[in-house]
């Protein structure tokens, strides 16, 4: 059988892959690997002492997932073979240049051999410490890139950013940097500076790491509000992509910018996730009975994309842009749903409430969890306000009592407390995606998929098409079941 020519352009191609432990990168590796054993080397950066750390790593949270299975049932007594001759990895740090690689002989073979660059690593909490999202995503980026332009053969360097740089812009959002250019009078150094300053401000306080962690982060949001950004995630990531944008010299540079990223759709297998991804987190708390109202515009579109397609993406934009370097089409692509099948919030809440009643939840008593239909609330005014009136104020009440009884309902208080605080800061953090309108154009990605298939590429091996999504049949047999059998629910 013929190779398809996404498949042959892999092979005994050298590429390097930052945040190799993550959850797309570890998709990206695991697609490669089995579609083409014969590539010929992939170097994966690892945070770790050494590397000999960096290689338990990689064994330990990367190849012995659950991810791996259907390679390692491929290759049987041969997978660990296939591991070891295909795929190094590297003890390094974005956040440092030359990547922190401090083996030098290791650093010349990766410069001299290396093609293709895959920049994945970033720090995705949306209200990381400010300093800690500058070093990934802003000037990390930066680092990587540099290290890229000392590399001898490298053709391509392509980047995962997040559509959502865009910050909270309405109507069609385009496959374009202007929408950054319009901001461009952040002085991105200064940020740097002004970080810097306050960590030290802080270390010189003497406070404790707990209390300086938790003013940096609120160091970072405030910056990112302060410049038009909701969080300090999306606002690090604009960051980076300004910096890409104005330092990549010849470099040629392809911007991949995905949604929400979900589980698989179909590749290897459906349903695999790791870690409770964005929208998760609420699925997650409703299917326990622990969230029953929520912000949100039920008309909005939950750009969600299942990160197979993303991957898949990926690999078609390197052989496309690598075999091209005249490409008319721009380098930046919306990766998601939102344009030609978008998944609407009220959808998302029936087939939840719907799979919830059928399957419910067994808590830790053996019990049922009987589960209501969503609350959503229209506006985030009316959501804090409703939680005012039937949780913050009578739990304030609850206190007194608490009080008035010797404490003894102190551990049922604190409970209640903790969870009502957890909703709030869940509600704020959210607030700019389940009211987001804006629309992600993605006729890039379509003039890119018209290419793809012009080159011979098999488009049903790497399907990047969001309108053959059948979000019922995704959600209610793919995505929620894999949040449980990842133990995620």
């Amino acid at each position: 059988m013929e190779l398809d020519n996404a498949v042959k352009f892999l092979q005994g191609k050298t590429i390097l892959i930052t945040g190799a432990t993550g959850f797309l990168a570890k998709v990206f590796v695991e697609k490669i690997l089995r579609l083409q054993p014969n590539v010929n080397k992939l170097y994966l950066l690892v945070r770790a002492s050494n590397n000999k750390s960096a290689t338990q790593r990689l064994y330990d949270e990367i190849i012995s997932t659950e991810l791996f299975k259907i390679l390692r049932n491929n290759w049987g007594s041969k997978f660990d073979a296939l591991i070891s001759s295909r795929v190094k990895a590297v003890a390094g740090d974005i956040s440092f240049e030359n990547l922190g690689l401090n083996d030098s002989e290791l650093r010349e073979e990766m410069r001299k051999k290396i093609q293709i660059i895959v920049n994945v690593a970033a720090s995705t909490d949306f209200g990381e410490r400010y300093d800690d999202a500058l070093g990934i995503n802003t000037f990390g980026a930066l680092n990587v890139l540099n290290f890229g332009k000392k590399c001898d053969e490298v053709k391509l360097f392509l980047h995962i950013s997040t559509a959502y740089v865009c910050g909270e812009e309405t109507g069609i959002i385009l496959e374009k940097g202007e929408n950054l250019k319009r901001r461009n009078d952040i002085n991105i150094f200064e940020e740097k500076r002004l970080a810097e300053e306050q960590l030290s401000q802080l270390q010189n306080q003497c406070i404790p790491d707990k209390a300086i962690t938790s003013s940096m982060k609120e160091f970072g949001l405030e910056r990112a509000k302060m410049n038009g950004w909701p969080n300090t995630y999306v606002f690090t990531k604009a960051m980076g992509e300004m910096l890409l944008e104005k330092f990549k010299g010849d470099l040629p540079l392809v911007i991949i910018r995905p949604t929400i990223i979900a589980s698989t759709y179909k590749q290897p297998f459906p349903g695999w996730i790791e870690g409770v991804r964005t929208m998760d987190v609420v699925l997650v708390n409703y299917g326990k009975g622990k969230l029953t109202c929520f912000p949100g515009n039920l008309n909005s579109a939950l750009d969600v994309i299942p990160v197979d397609m993303v991957v898949n993406a990926m690999v078609v934009a390197m052989e496309v842009h690598y075999a091209q370097h005249q490409y008319s089409c721009e380098t930046i692509y919306h990766v998601g749903t939102s344009s030609k099948n978008p998944l609407k919030l009220s959808d998302l809440r029936n087939l939840v409430h719907y799979y919830f009643t059928k399957n419910p939840w067994i808590d830790t008593n053996g019990q049922k969890v009987e589960v209501g239909k969503l609350i959503v609330v229209s506006t985030i005014n009316r959501f804090f306000l409703y939680m005012k009136i039937k949780y913050v104020l009578p739990l304030k009440v609850f206190y007194l009592i608490n009080i008035l009884c010797c404490q003894c309902f102190e551990k049922i208080y604190t409970n209640l407390n903790r969870r009502v605080k957890f909703i709030l800061r869940l509600a704020e953090f959210y607030k700019p995606y389940s009211f987001f309108t804006g629309i992600f154009d993605d006729r890039n990605l379509e003039r890119l998929q018209r290419v793809a298939e012009e080159r011979g590429i098999d488009l049903a091996e790497f399907n990047f098409d969001s309108r053959s999504i059948d979000w019922e049949d995704y959600i209610m047999n793919s995505h929620i079941p894999g949040l449980l059998n990842q133990g995620l629910l």
